[in-house]
């Protein structure tokens, strides 16, 4: 039951990045580019504070992945936060968790994985889910472009993880990410003289979310991912679009329509599918 609730939490947890993010930039409170800010120095200092605070101290994981971490972790940002500008909560989630399992899988195809057929299977369908999401015309419920830039996110986000695969201490690893992230951000500020800023209640939005949601959300969860294992870990994080959703409907009133269903049912049911293997093979 404990692993279950920490497990839980740490959805939520994930899921009211999306929540935070739309009420702060969706209702204008804050602009994209000051909530990632915002969320990036939150996030690294509460994670340098849990390294601190750590019997180990601040453990420095090395050089490899750090680029390609840092760099992940930047797109991922400011592609997410770019696109609640103009994407409905649930929609948000959902186009980040299928794109983010698409880019892994591509991760292992690189890497020379064996890909069993049910993988494939489930690829397709979360593709198919994605394309019903993503397409335009008639009934088209979301901007290709906000839509776009959240696929955006998603890719930054695979690829992060990807580069932290094999880590020995994740939370170390994510620490000296987010911290390294922030000077390059600083450095990139100044030069395109971009000023940052936003209302209290925006700006508090962005806090919470980097400290809380992020720094917390993410130690959390590394913390209970190895007694889940790799298949149930995988499983669970099925819940985030749900419950995003579901957060979006009953904090901001947005909708949910058919077209969001009918994809949403295919990205989940296919990533399920794609897991059902490690998940056997793990003895989850």
């Amino acid at each position: 039951m404990r692993l279950f609730l920490l497990t839980a939490l740490a959805m939520c947890a994930f899921a009211a990045n999306s929540v935070l993010n739309r009420m702060a930039v969706g209702q204008g409170l804050i602009d994209p580019v000051s909530f990632a800010v915002v969320r990036l120095v939150a996030g690294a200092v509460m994670l340098a504070a849990l390294m601190a605070l750590r019997a180990r101290g601040v453990v420095w994981p090395g050089w490899r992945g750090r680029l390609a971490g840092v760099g992940g972790l930047l797109v991922y940002l400011f592609g997410f936060s770019t696109a609640y500008a103009g994407l409905d909560t649930g929609s948000g989630a959902l186009i980040l968790f299928g794109v983010v399992q698409v880019t892994m899988f591509g991760g292992a195809l690189v890497s020379g994985d064996a890909v069993p057929r049910l993988r494939w299977v489930g690829l397709g369908l979360a593709l198919t889910g994605l394309a019903v999401l993503l397409w335009p015309g008639p009934g088209a419920m979301l901007s290709l472009r906000h839509g776009m830039a959240m696929a955006a996110a998603g890719v930054g986000w695979g690829i992060y993880s990807l580069a932290g695969r094999g880590a020995r201490d994740a939370v170390a690893a994510t620490a000296w990410n987010f911290g390294l992230a922030v000077p390059v951000v600083a450095v990139g500020l100044a030069v395109a003289q971009v000023p940052v800023g936003g209302s209290p209640a925006g700006l508090g939005l962005a806090v919470v979310s980097g400290a809380v949601a992020s720094g917390l959300g993410y130690a959390l969860w590394y913390a209970v991912v190895p007694a889940l294992g790799a298949g149930r870990a995988a499983v669970a994080q099925l819940t985030v679009p749900v419950i995003a959703a579901g957060a979006g409907v009953v904090l901001l009133g947005e909708g949910v329509g058919v077209r969001l269903v009918v994809s949403g049912g295919c990205v989940l049911a296919g990533v399920a599918l794609a897991s059902y293997r490690t998940r056997r093979s793990s003895g989850s």
